[in-house]
Formats: C-alpha cells, sequence, structure tokens
C-alpha cells in the first residue's frame, strides 16, 4: 500500500507527458524533450523519473526507479522515527522533602532525561507552608543542579500560586556525567588499589633483602 501511495506521487518513463523537462545529475542539469531524455533511460538502462512536478519544466532524473522507490521508503522511515513525540514528566516535591525521597525523585528525573523526555519539577505549597518558599526555591536549584550532566534549565524556578516550578530539557548531545557517589567510589578504590602496590613493593623488598 506504502509503495502504490509512492508510486502515485512519483511519475516514470510513459507517464511523464509533458513536453520537455530537465535532467538533473552529477554533471549538473539540461533541459531536453522528454522523448530523447527517453531515449537517453532506455539507452543506460535506468528509468525517467519525476522528482519535482511543479517545476517548470519538471524536474527529471535517470535513476532505478524500483531503488529510487526503495530510497524514498527508507528515507521516510528514518523521518518518522526521528519525530519522536517529548513527553512532559512531572516530579512533585514538597518544601521539606526528606533526603531519601529527594534522592528517589533524582533517579526518576535523570531516567525520564535520558529517555528524552522534558521534566517540570514543582514545590507544592500547601497551607501556611509558603512560608517556606525561599526554601523550595533552594531545593530546586539543587535539583537543576544535580541534573546538569542530564538536562538544561528551561526556565528557572518561577512561583505560580501554590506552586513553584522549575523547567529542564534533555541534552541533546552529551555525556553524562558521573555523580559524586560514583566519582567518591572510583577514588576509594583507586586509593585502596594504591595502596596495594605500596604493600606489594615493600614486600618484595624485604624478600630481596633476605
Amino acid at each position: 500500500m506504502k509503495n502504490d501511495k509512492l508510486k502515485n506521487q512519483y511519475r516514470a518513463n510513459e507517464q511523464i507527458r509533458v513536453r520537455e523537462v530537465r535532467i538533473v545529475g552529477e554533471d549538473g542539469s539540461e533541459v531536453i524533450p522528454t522523448r530523447k531524455a527517453l531515449d537517453m533511460a532506455r539507452q543506460q538502462g535506468v528509468d525517467l523519473v519525476e522528482i519535482s512536478p511543479n517545476a517548470q519544466p519538471p524536474v527529471c532524473r535517470l535513476i532505478d526507479y524500483s531503488k529510487f522507490l526503495y530510497q524514498q521508503k527508507k528515507h521516510q522511515k528514518e523521518m518518522k522515527q526521528k519525530q519522536i513525540k517529548v513527553e512532559v514528566k512531572e516530579i512533585r516535591f514538597g518544601p521539606q522533602t526528606d533526603e531519601h525521597d529527594y534522592q528517589f525523585k533524582l533517579k526518576h528525573a535523570q531516567e525520564f532525561l535520558n529517555e528524552g523526555n522534558k521534566v517540570r519539577a514543582y514545590v507544592f505549597f500547601r497551607g501556611r507552608s509558603i512560608l517556606f518558599k525561599e526554601q523550595g526555591e533552594v531545593l530546586l536549584l539543587r535539583f537543576a543542579n544535580d541534573l546538569e550532566g542530564y538536562g538544561k534549565v528551561e526556565q528557572m524556578p518561577k512561583l505560580e500560586g501554590k506552586k513553584m516550578f522549575l523547567y529542564i530539557a534533555p541534552k541533546k548531545i552529551g555525556v553524562v556525567k558521573k555523580s559524586q557517589q560514583k566519582l567518591d567510589r572510583e577514588k576509594r578504590e583507586s586509593g585502596s588499589d594504591s595502596a596495594e602496590r605500596v604493600d606489594n613493593l615493600v614486600e618484595d623488598n624485604n624478600e630481596s633483602n633476605d
């Protein structure tokens, strides 16, 4: 069915009934009678394919028609895959969110951004908790900083009614930065390896002295 649509979109050979066409190729382009273009196509063992029917005169190429349709179908498929729908994922905080809950939501936000989604984080101030709006702003700024390797801030913390919003978009290109915990762990492991090497050197030196 898709190939039928493409065939209806592009005319080829005897379907092209205009008096003259513009042939484009690697060497440039030239306007010639359609009959001559058809003769050229037959001589080269290819097809005369109309790629721009609205041009004056219509633009054609001397190519394999089946191969051309395959390439067009492949191109459409690739374009469709690139048109990924970006979702906005919400992360909700309270003005006094504890550390465990914060880390849990931070992990989710990292996953959302890695999947190409946007993150809308907000602090909800219930009743008199609006008095802690500065505390909520600090929390969101920390959140943005911790996600620096995963996304970029589209909107800094902004109070709207009883909610303070922060918007973060995924990074198109970039390597995710290592978390501080991972860096600390690697540093400890590196330090222990160094200590082990020193112990081995001392032991080898003692054995040689004996």
